[in-house]
């Protein structure tokens, strides 16, 4: 763990603001983000973009960066020629990216992203869930990235976008014993997990489990993340994570978005009354609006 304080002690004396959607930050720059590693390809092809876009969500107030690893995975690299050796670096280059952005005044923290296993089929499964996988499958499969980011001494590890409490399981088991510590965050629709399971059973999971520093959702409506604060924190008793998208939709057939964006910056000061200590964005969400969400995060 590097000098400085922890992001647990930081959370005991109040809220930060995260980053918001780095791969919207990309193709703002004009980065080309197809293919199966998504936004963890320019670990290799242009590490300079994602410094670029970290630095965009340092200047706009965000105190912890979330890396570029969402969707990197040893046998995605493998299939682009990328050996194991070289792709755990890649996976230290995402932390490093990170941190560089951040220095400055205040202090920031790096969460290293680890998507769940629906990101690596990048066929939308992680909105999904039910992948037909067993836990101790799922926990093979991310054990391995959680030990190449571990390594590169992260602050937290980001365990994201999970869509059911298997998935959960396996998480938690992956990263028990690596030294860093985690946050769970669900997507959810309404009070379930995408995969259809009550939320406060999901909650539940990471209820006891001391290395869980924040508990909560992200990739989901702001509606759907206003009433999982409340929840969270009732069932953990831990601080709660929260980051959801703009509200806007994604159409399939006609590859875009749709609709307007409805996420309030103002809606943060509700969210930390229910408990929220992590509050940011997804997809859509933008350095101008983690601007005036760090505004009233103070």
């Amino acid at each position: 763990m590097r000098p400085g304080r922890a992001l647990a002690e930081a959370l005991a004396e109040g809220p930060l603001a995260l980053d918001g959607g780095l791969a919207d930050q990309l193709a703002a720059q004009g980065c080309d983000l197809s293919g199966e590693l998504w936004s963890a390809r320019l670990l290799a092809d242009d590490p300079g973009q994602l410094r670029a876009a970290h630095r965009a969500f340092a200047r706009a107030g965000a105190r912890v960066l979330t890396t570029a690893s969402y969707q990197a995975f040893f046998e995605g690299f493998a299939r682009r020629g990328i050996g194991r050796r070289t792709a755990a670096a890649l996976f230290a280059r995402s932390v490093d990216l990170a941190r560089a952005a951040g220095t400055g005044p205040g202090e920031t923290w790096i969460a290293a992203s680890v998507g769940p296993y629906g990101a690596a089929l990048a066929d939308g499964s992680e909105y999904r869930g039910r992948y037909g996988r067993p836990v101790r499958e799922l926990v093979r499969f991310h054990r391995p990235r959680i030990e190449a980011l571990a390594a590169a001494a992260p602050d937290v590890l980001a365990l994201e976008t999970v869509p059911d409490t298997d998935e959960a399981e396996a998480l938690l088991a992956a990263a028990e014993g690596c030294g860093v510590p985690v946050w769970l965050s669900y997507t959810v629709d309404g009070e379930r997990t995408r995969a259809g399971q009550p939320l406060a059973d999901a909650f539940a999971l990471a209820a006891g489990n001391d290395q869980v520093i924040a508990v909560g959702v992200n990739c989901c409506a702001p509606s759907d993340a206003g009433r999982a604060v409340a929840l969270a924190a009732a069932v953990t008793g831990k601080p709660v994570v929260v980051y959801p998208n703009s509200g806007e939709r994604w159409d399939t057939a006609a590859h875009r978005w749709r609709g307007g964006s409805v996420f309030d910056p103002a809606r943060a000061r509700e969210w930390v009354a229910d408990g929220a200590r992590l509050i940011g964005g997804c997809c859509r969400v933008g350095p101008r609006e983690i601007a005036a969400l760090a505004a009233r995060l103070g």
